[in-house]
């Protein structure tokens, strides 16, 4: 071997070095525990505080990184390349790329991360001097860059604000989430960390009880056929309206009446149930979660009616529908168990139409879009572009829906068959 295709190949392992480097800081600085963090730095410990900074600085970080790692990925190429290039002549980079690709995934992907993350902390201790002082280093190249990708999109008539970044950490934490050993972080466990980072993107529309499914009280039913209804009832609070539907006089609270009740010795008119009602609270639809969930805590209340924007009410949303959108179904005692979900013994399954994509997604670990529709029965009805009848069979995307029930126009029960590559059995 030459002197220059020795020093070449030096090249290339240095730069695989690199990347490596790369790799472990990224998945040390954001799997370390932010607590220990804080108590170390609290304690005085310099490279604690450290990770601190950078953990802070989440754009500046997640930009260099993806800009010192995809530098050093191109110049192993190119140097591959030419190193090749006296072989195969202009077939060299048909061999260096793959070559590269497999070197970087192997030895600067897949170790690194696997080693670091059996104890974050302690690499993120190691690692965190030397990666402030690189993203100091590459934050003018990391400005720059940022300006000059708002200029671009601004050909294409997108415009970011300033204070917007371009590099969003949103991503990189997902992909330290999703790139975490299933042994190390259990299904559960990712899909709670994952539903905790789209709480923005999600809107009360898409968790909320529609209309259709809501508990509500006539007023014209009178003082005690409330009453009896209201303990019959397994919710704590139930809407009562009067004339029609979408004239909503208040929300009355189970507790509220109880201690009405006592007070009373048993007996209750209509007027003294209407003044222990609490004001409806209506939200529109849009709304995020994490908004509500935000205004749930202002408000000091776990209970708004959802409109759209003509005001028309579509359902009603809780603080426990948000949670549940976090930690997966909370049933209590009085809850009816029913799951929406039901494996068959021949792999198949059987849906109920009023099942969220996003929860089927979740429970059989699919990616089934939900860009046009929030349950399996608005995406048959999507996909088909018309009101599929009881027996019609169809397929999208490799996946089988089979219409087994219809109520009207609502498609209320489904039979579902995977392709064979896609798993049916997280459940």
């Amino acid at each position: 071997m030459s002197a220059a295709a020795f020093i070449t190949v030096l090249a290339i392992i240095v730069l695989l070095a690199i990347s490596a480097y790369f790799s472990a800081a990224e998945t040390a600085l954001y799997a370390a525990s932010r607590r220990r963090m804080q108590k170390l730095a609290r304690d005085g410990d310099a490279r604690a505080q450290c990770v601190e900074r950078l953990q802070r600085n989440n754009e500046g970080l997640a930009g260099a990184i993806l800009l010192g790692d995809t530098l050093v990925i191109i110049m192993a190429t190119a140097l591959a390349t030419g190193l090749f290039a006296s072989f195969w002549g202009p077939y060299a980079l048909l061999v260096a790329a793959p070559l590269v690709a497999v070197l970087v995934i192997l030895l600067a992907e897949v170790a690194p991360k696997t080693l670091v993350v059996r104890d974050a902390d302690r690499a993120a201790l190691k690692l965190a001097p030397s990666m402030e002082m690189v993203v100091g280093l590459l934050s003018p190249v990391t400005a720059f860059c940022q300006k000059l990708m708002r200029g671009a999109l601004r050909l294409f008539g997108l415009r970011i604000a300033a204070s917007q970044p371009v590099f969003s950490v949103h991503d990189v934490v997902r992909g330290a989430i999703d790139q975490q050993d299933r042994s190390q972080i259990i299904k559960t466990h990712r899909d709670m960390l994952g539903s905790i980072l789209d709480l923005d993107e999600l809107a009360v529309s898409e968790v909320m009880v529609h209309r259709r499914n809501m508990k509500m009280i006539d007023a014209a039913i009178g003082a005690e056929a409330i009453v009896e209804d209201v303990v019959a009832s397994p919710y704590t609070r139930i809407p009562v309206w009067q004339d029609n539907p979408e004239n909503i006089i208040g929300v009355l609270h189970a507790k509220a009446l109880l201690r009405a009740l006592i007070s009373q010795h048993g007996k209750l008119t209509m007027e003294q149930i209407q003044a222990t009602m609490l004001s409806p609270w209506y939200v529109p639809e849009t709304t995020s979660l994490r908004e509500q969930l935000n205004a749930f805590r202002d408000r000091r209340s776990h209970f708004a009616l959802v409109i759209d924007e003509y005001s028309v009410l579509q359902g009603l949303v809780t603080l426990e529908d948000i949670l549940e959108e976090i930690v997966g179904d909370i049933a209590d005692e009085h809850d009816v168990t029913r799951s929406g979900i039901r494996p068959q013994a021949d792999g198949r399954l059987i849906v109920d139409g009023t099942t969220t994509i996003r929860d089927l997604n979740r429970a059989m670990d699919w990616d089934l879009s939900d860009e046009h529709a929030t349950t399996i029965a608005g995406y048959v009805i999507h996909e088909a572009q018309t009101i599929p009848e009881a027996g019609q069979l169809f397929k999208f995307g490799g996946f089988k829906f089979e219409v087994l029930q219809k109520r009207r126009n609502q498609l209320t029960l489904l039979r579902i068959t995977a392709p064979p590559s896609v798993p049916v059995d997280p459940l």
